[in-house]
């Protein structure tokens, strides 16, 4: 029977040799992940449960310094009690040193490999998928029972298909890509689906482009992303692990509950308005909107490619008066690597603030939260009412490009304009 890299993942962690969709299936987990705010939950449950050991502390990561330095008291005390749970169980992947986003370190220590199954306590698990392997976001309750059984139940999703075809015009990245899918599918439009994204557009990006198409899935309501692993890919893992891994690829014949085809030959920048990240428009058509602050970075938009389409903007220039552009990489990897390449230097000297590697201002939790009077053009991954801080506060969801020349402009603006 022919079947999606889906349904073959979740086949060999629940043990079957085929499953259908919608059915439920009781699967092994190969990692089971959580972060600086999820993990203290979870810990909590599983003790309160009267559960004494993790199942296996070695298939286990928590990621607790994604807001390093941290912003209060609570997060510090959270963090410290999560250390002293780790060393009690013998868990040694645990990261709370300003390593950065979960999403962004893990794939660089080579923990994400095709055809696994990972169930993390964060949303967009689903980044993981840019890997080939099969994330799913978890409540911190479901994740004390995974903690302590190392499995756990799942409604085997059906697929949607995104095929992206064309060759992409100047300063076109995956960010537009997968905010014009965002504007085809909508917020719920692949609830509780898997979106596997294929075509040869996605094909000529680079392995960290594809990260930010994966990341965005969640805001679409599907349950994870899933690429087909690839020759970048394979050179990406290379880099970073030994361990062996299997690869899956979907079935010819495999059935799919529908198939999106965008070409990104036709797109233009484009940029998600308040307060939904599907209410997508051309950035040229937001020409002159006044704005305040650009973030560009954090778990979406923060690796070494964006940054340096960001730099390649900013090189030269002057953020304009009255605007605050404030900058977070997303791991202390690419900190480290931006260093040697001089762009945060760059970056100083064209007027950014830039954070240390973590979630920064995404959730308006430090590091660049908005006031009620505030419009920031952002790259990452949601512009909820109230996401970055004030209810009030607008938020433009857009490429590095489109903000770095935002951030020249004092306006929201195309980089093709502020480039030529």
């Amino acid at each position: 029977m022919a079947a999606t890299m889906a349904q073959k993942i979740l086949a060999r962690a629940a043990g079957k040799p085929h499953v259908r969709v919608n059915e439920i299936v009781t699967a092994r987990v190969d990692l089971a992940m959580a972060n600086d705010i999820t993990a203290p939950l979870a810990i909590k449950a599983l003790r309160a449960a009267g559960a004494r050991k993790v199942f296996d502390p070695d298939k286990i990561a928590i990621f607790a310094g994604r807001h390093m330095p941290f912003p209060n008291m609570q997060f510090a005390t959270d963090v410290n009690a999560t250390a002293r749970f780790c060393d009690e169980q013998g868990i040694r992947k645990f990261y709370a040193n300003g390593e950065g986003m979960d999403h962004a370190v893990a794939p660089e220590l080579g923990l994400f490999r095709p055809g696994m199954l990972v169930l993390n306590a964060d949303s967009h698990s689903c980044t993981a998928g840019a890997l080939g392997t099969f994330a799913v976001p978890m409540g911190s309750t479901d994740m004390a029972y995974v903690f302590a059984f190392g499995e756990s139940w799942l409604l085997v999703p059906g697929t949607i298909r995104v095929r992206y075809s064309g060759k992409a015009g100047p300063y076109i990245t995956s960010k537009d890509l997968v905010l014009a899918t965002m504007r085809e599918l909508g917020v719920d439009g692949a609830r509780y689906k898997v979106l596997e994204f294929d075509g040869d557009a996605l094909y000529a990006l680079e392995q960290d482009e594809r990260f930010t198409i994966a990341n965005m899935a969640i805001e679409m309501g599907a349950k994870t992303a899933i690429m087909r692993p690839d020759a970048k890919t394979e050179a990406y893992l290379q880099r970073r692990t030994d361990v062996a891994y299997e690869t899956v690829f979907s079935d010819p014949g495999a059935e799919y509950e529908a198939t999106i085809d965008i070409d990104v030959a036709a797109l233009a920048p484009q940029v998600a308005k308040p307060f939904m990240p599907s209410n997508v428009v051309a950035a040229a058509e937001l020409k002159g909107k006044k704005i305040t602050q650009v973030a560009i970075g954090t778990c979406t938009n923060g690796r070494m490619v964006d940054l340096l389409q960001a730099a390649e903007v900013l090189r030269g220039r002057k953020v304009a008066k009255g605007v605050r552009l404030v900058i977070t990489p997303a791991s202390i990897q690419t900190y480290q690597q931006a260093m040697r390449e001089g762009l945060i230097e760059l970056f100083m000297e064209a007027g950014a603030t830039v954070n240390p590697p973590g979630c920064g201002p995404c959730a308006g939790i430090h590091m660049g939260v908005l006031n009620a009077e505030d419009v920031c053009v952002a790259t990452h991954n949601r512009n909820f009412r109230g996401r970055m801080g004030h209810r009030d506060a607008e938020i433009y969801l857009a490429s590095p490009y489109v903000a770095a020349a935002s951030a020249i402009a004092g306006t929201i603006a195309d980089p093709r304009e502020v480039l030529q």
